[in-house]
């Protein structure tokens, strides 16, 4: 059964215009049909297709605002998988100068669903740790100094809710983790808001001159990492 249930999940991705519809919604936002048929270059009755297929499959979910549809990736631990696939896309040799810079920008930084990943993502939890922000003596907890740096931030640390507020994140770049769970979504996500972070349309994330100073009271310190690939 088991092996009969790993194909049927293999198949879903088998299709790359289903894959590459997963990638544009490993960016952690909901996308219109529309959209994800213009970003794998097919036509919106095809793409309507697919998400029915990707609905079924438990890949995707559909989202109601108004008027609007959207879909988004199910559940994080789909968006892990979809991340864990491509890791073994992306090590495969880059064969052009384009390449070659957006593999660069997506190990400095990129979205790992809706968190921070790459050099800049396993700083912040290396920086966090050693300032005392998180605990990892017995797993990761956020501290009372945490708490209070992250609301002075801006950052509404997310109260209950079944995803865990942190967790490790085995980043593929880095071989080391980063931080994964509802608190690291809650950080990113007011760092765009704030104008820390900007999003690529490739999952890379550029780090904006308003970082430095948010970043540093988190433990990570700029100048230390480089400025990754422009």
């Amino acid at each position: 059964m088991e092996t009969i249930a790993l194909a049927e999940v293999a198949a879903v991705l088998a299709d790359p215009s289903r894959a590459a519809m997963c990638l544009a919604l490993l960016d952690g936002r909901a996308w219109t049909v529309g959209e994800l048929a213009r970003s794998a270059g097919i036509a919106p009755s095809t793409a309507s297709e697919h998400v029915t297929r990707l609905k079924e499959a438990g890949f995707v979910a559909g989202v109601k605002q108004g008027r609007h549809r959207y879909v988004r990736i199910a559940d994080p631990r789909v968006a892990e998988l979809i991340e864990h696939l491509a890791q073994h896309a992306e090590h495969r040799a880059a064969t052009g100068l384009r390449d070659s810079l957006r593999v660069r920008r997506l190990a400095f930084a990129r979205t790992c669903y809706d968190h921070l990943a790459g050099a800049v993502g396993v700083a912040l939890r290396e920086g966090m740790v050693r300032t005392g922000l998180v605990d990892a003596s017995g797993g990761l907890t956020l501290t009372g100094r945490g708490r209070e740096v992250l609301t002075s931030l801006g950052v509404e640390v997310p109260e209950g809710g079944r995803r865990p507020l942190l967790r490790g994140c085995l980043d593929w770049t880095e071989r080391r983790d980063h931080l994964g769970g509802a608190l690291p979504a809650a950080l990113f996500a007011r760092g765009v808001a704030a104008g820390w972070f900007d999003r690529r349309a490739d999952r890379a994330v550029r780090l904006l001159p308003a970082a430095e100073e948010p970043l540093a009271r988190l433990g990570v310190e700029l100048p230390d990492l480089g400025s990754g690939a422009a």
